[in-house]
């Protein structure tokens, strides 16, 4: 079964600094039929301004993953960590037993556009802990490049039973995707124009999966179209 979360249903909030999406409740949007799908808790989509940013704010048990599509997002944690995160490269926090953090756009003229996805750990109170890890686009083209999972080498370690992936498709490409028995997964549609099981999805559309074992994965767009798949226990 594949049941599809189109963009225009997401909830949406434009602060003039931040121009921000959500396919989960979050924050002042709340859909109680969108709560999260199994330890997927958060997707959004934000694009901040030059030179704002998220002030000193908190977190406590959950594995948070920021993906960068355009720009850069500086990051500065209670943990002493102080580093930018570009495209091509996930970044993972544990939160753990408590963390606070900010996060800027350092650019005095470009905006940055990132993804935020929270997934909720497999057992709570453990210590915080960072990760980022850069890596070649070629290793994301017309395959599927591990970003998160639970012990993957090459990419950010979770606590929690879900594999995450990225891959970019040039047009006409195809990709499959295998599910083990008993497990879903969530698309979203990052960029350009795809087909999932012959259901079209559009930039910023998703799809959950139930029962079934085949993702066939065709890319549409023009130009490249870019998805992130989250393989779910």
């Amino acid at each position: 079964m594949i049941r599809v979360r189109r963009n225009e249903e997401r909830g949406h909030a434009n602060h003039g600094w931040l121009d921000t999406y959500h396919t989960f409740s979050f924050a002042d949007y709340y859909d109680p039929k969108f709560m999260g799908f199994r330890s997927l808790r958060v997707i959004n989509e934000d694009r901040v301004a030059p030179g704002r940013g998220f002030g000193k704010h908190g977190h406590r048990d959950m594995e948070i993953l920021s993906y960068v599509l355009e720009g850069s997002l500086a990051h500065k944690d209670s943990m002493g960590h102080q580093q930018a995160l570009g495209p091509n490269e996930i970044q993972r926090m544990s939160a753990g037993t408590g963390v606070l953090h900010s996060e800027f756009n350092p650019s005095a003229n470009e905006p940055v556009h990132f993804f935020q996805i929270w997934i909720e750990p497999a057992t709570k109170g453990t210590q915080p802990s960072y990760e980022q890890i850069r890596f070649h686009p070629e290793e994301k083209k017309d395959q599927w490049k591990r970003l998160a999972g639970p012990e993957a080498a090459g990419a950010a370690r979770i606590n929690q039973d879900a594999q995450v992936f990225v891959a970019e498709l040039g047009k006409g490409k195809e990709l499959q995707y295998l599910l083990s028995q008993n497990r879903a997964g969530w698309l979203h549609v990052v960029r350009g124009d795809v087909t999932l099981n012959r259901i079209p999805l559009r930039i910023g559309d998703a799809a959950a999966v139930s029962e079934e074992q085949v993702l066939e994965l065709t890319a549409r767009d023009a130009g490249s179209s870019e998805v992130l798949l989250f393989d779910l226990g």
